[in-house]
């Protein structure tokens, strides 16, 4: 497997540094923009959100346990290469990377969109808004090219401060709950189960990052230790400050003003306490999806870089610097965020954030519901890793999360569906390429 221990930087994250990684990367851009995408849902979207917290529970459960038998970079890539072989594990790399530049580029937009409160005129300004998100990527690309300590610092400071305005309008905003805004429960027309669903495909989103912490497993102190613990402690915590921080802002705004807000939480404090707060709210806000950005933007090159370490990528991702950062990787993934957001920028900031979130969050199941299975075969295989583990808990857990997952992809609509699976499809031709040139290396060589 990619262990890049031995080529990075000495020093890595304890347990501190790592746990703020896993709540650094939920905690970000999905709570501060998604209850304005989840208005028209109504009071129902409460349950979408249990939903996606216990199925973002289970996952994190099978993410705990791989990390503990198989601590190698990549995360769901190198444990489905494990189990599954070279291919499989090439397309979880494809797709999960596909999502984490959807996902990039839709804390961007939120960014954006709470920025406009210091800067006014800034999200109606489609050109404007696409110029701050880029300076801001590329500003932290810059960020994560000075090593993985500067991203560990980075990501403790801004996940301590965006805690802030959560506890804020998670607790004292409760007192300020009108329960009329929660009725009638489910505003959509569609069926309650179909609410729901599509609830937890929109919710869900803001759980990806859970697995942050499998992911750098080389620059992380104790891996086979510290990674199930902040993985699971992670997921638990931000699970119950989502749910509390939702009702409190749907109990503060009715629905029709949430759908067409920008910065929900500011304009929650704004309506309670007055303009400052709703500038107080928007900061942390503002340093909440920066944070967010900059943990992804360290994923985005580690998903490359391992799966080239291991030749089923382009070797081209593989290089390092001598600050043992794969800045190949996060270059190309920044330029292709970058063409993302440039030929989609004429979307609202709402509208443009709903089917960004949308496709990062189909994108990211299907590597999921591929680790889930993977755990399984994994266990079928080397059953001595587990040592003395029940085959039968690990099925019933990695069954449960792989029916959650596929659940979730069903909810985020069949246009999502459609560019996903179009999008992973675009990916086979590279394998096929990346095969033939591994071919061609090993005929010249050999003769």
């Amino acid at each position: 497997m990619s262990e890049a221990s031995s080529e990075v930087s000495p020093r890595k994250m304890g347990l501190w540094m790592t746990l703020a990684l896993v709540m650094g990367n939920m905690v970000g851009a999905g709570i501060f923009l998604l209850p304005a995408s989840l208005a028209i849902f109504g009071g129902i979207s409460l349950v979408g959100w249990v939903a996606s917290t216990v199925g973002a529970l289970l996952l994190a459960l099978v993410f705990a346990r791989l990390s503990a038998v198989v601590p190698a970079t990549g995360g769901p890539y190198a444990y489905t290469r494990r189990g599954f072989g070279d291919f499989a594990g090439f397309l979880v790399a494809w797709g999960y990377w596909i999502a984490i530049l959807a996902g990039n580029a839709a804390i961007a937009v939120a960014f954006v969109g709470y920025l406009g409160t210091f800067v006014p005129g800034l999200a109606n300004s489609p050109v404007a808004a696409v110029l701050t998100a880029l300076t801001a990527i590329w500003g932290l690309t810059w960020v994560n090219a000075q090593g993985v300590r500067a991203v560990g610092s980075v990501q403790l400071v801004s996940t301590i401060i965006k805690f802030l305005p959560l506890f804020a309008i998670g607790t004292i905003g409760l007192l300020y709950l009108q329960v009329d805004h929660f009725t009638p429960l489910n505003l959509s027309g569609d069926s309650t189960f179909g609410a729901i669903t599509a609830c937890a495909a929109l919710t869900f989103w803001a759980f990806q990052g859970f697995e942050s912490a499998s992911i750098p497993a080389g620059h992380i102190e104790n891996p086979k230790r510290t990674i199930p613990r902040a993985t699971v402690l992670g997921t638990l915590l931000t699970g119950v400050v989502y749910i509390l921080c939702m009702v409190g802002v749907m109990g503060i705004l009715s629905p029709a003003i949430l759908v067409d807000s920008t910065a929900p939480f500011a304009d929650a404090a704004t309506s309670i306490w007055g303009g400052w707060a709703g500038r107080a709210v928007a900061a942390g806000a503002v340093i909440s999806t920066l944070g967010a950005l900059n943990g992804w933007i360290l994923l985005q090159a580690q998903i490359p870089y391992a799966a080239a370490k291991d030749g089923v990528f382009p070797r081209l991702f593989s290089r390092i610097s001598p600050k043992g950062v794969p800045t190949t990787g996060l270059v190309v993934s920044s330029v292709l965020i970058t063409i993302l957001m440039a030929t989609n920028y004429s979307q609202g900031l709402v509208s443009l954030f709903t089917f960004m979130v949308l496709l990062a969050t189909l994108s990211a199941l299907i590597p999921y519901a591929f680790t889930a299975m993977a755990e399984i075969m994994i266990y079928i295989r080397e059953p001595e890793l587990f040592r003395g583990d029940r085959f039968g808990r690990s099925v019933l857990l990695a069954g449960l999360a792989f029916a959650f997952a596929i659940w979730a992809i069903g909810g985020a609509g069949q246009e999502i569906v459609f560019w996903g699976f179009l999008l992973l499809m675009a990916g086979i031709p590279v394998y096929v390429w990346i095969t033939w040139r591994e071919r061609d290396s090993r005929s010249s060589g050999g003769e």
